[in-house]
């Protein structure tokens, strides 16, 4: 079965064409790299013919509100209409769990905006809903620095390796569509500064971790479970964040 991978050259694509390779099936990586853009529509014609399914794990050169909406809006819809019209019978596509529960989250609120847009359009879909990636925590206790000290607010965090992701989308690919939404995540819960700290540690960086009940995640300010799956909705993954620590530091 051909299946085309967009965003199929980075972190998450390239594990999940390897994975769908591995399973016997023809797993094209589309991206701009590879003469694919999916904003201007560019290669999706010389890409298409023949694609069975179309995975979306593509990502958006810009963070900022508009410029991430806009990225999403209009690479979905250009996917969605070359996909009508080469008979594509499955279109899947990767996002977050609890975005609705961060109304003021810019890349949440593209993400949903995705999501409504293909579940307004008559191709058969999957979305495939994970938690955050343990490749991610450098960056997000980065971004949570002020000064020498990392504020992250002590809420439930339960992040999974980009390995897991990558299996469940995969498999995800190859069997029917689900005409609705599955969610992933990883095995433990932790308190997200608490996982932090450790990480940290681990890599023999100095940096205090502080536990802000108000400190913002990218601009939002948390609840207790915004970051987590509802108790029995999510399969969970396998990769505990210990191991995946020893083997990555």
């Amino acid at each position: 079965m051909k299946i085309v991978v967009i965003g199929g050259t980075g972190l998450i694509g390239g594990k999940v064409c390897g994975k769908l390779g591995d399973l016997g099936h023809e797993a094209v990586p589309a991206a701009p790299s590879t003469g694919v853009d999916t904003l201007t529509g560019a290669g999706l014609a010389d890409v298409l013919p023949g694609a069975q399914v179309v995975v979306d794990v593509s990502n958006s050169p810009s963070f900022e509100a508009s410029a991430v909406l806009d990225f999403f809006a209009t690479s979905t819809r250009n996917l969605l209409a070359f996909e009508a019209a080469e008979g594509v019978a499955h279109h899947l596509a990767l996002s977050i769990v609890g975005i609705e529960g961060l109304p003021d989250n810019g890349y949440f609120r593209a993400k949903l905006a995705q999501e409504q847009l293909i579940k307004q359009e008559q191709t058969p879909y999957t979305i495939i809903r994970a938690t955050q990636f343990f490749e991610f925590v450098k960056g997000i206790a980065d971004a949570a620095t002020s000064g020498d000290t990392v504020r992250v607010p002590p809420v439930l965090f339960q992040p999974m390796a980009a390995e897991d992701v990558a299996e469940a989308v995969a498999r995800a690919a190859v069997e029917p569509p689900l005409k609705g939404t599955a969610e992933v995540a990883g095995p433990e819960r932790f308190r997200f500064d608490e996982l932090v700290a450790e990480a940290l540690r681990a890599w023999h960086d100095p940096r205090p971790v502080v536990a802000d009940p108000h400190a913002r995640y990218y601009g939002s300010e948390l609840a207790e479970r915004s970051l987590v799956p509802e108790e029995g909705r999510a399969r969970l993954a396998e990769t505990r964040f210990a191991d995946w620590l020893r083997r990555t530091t």
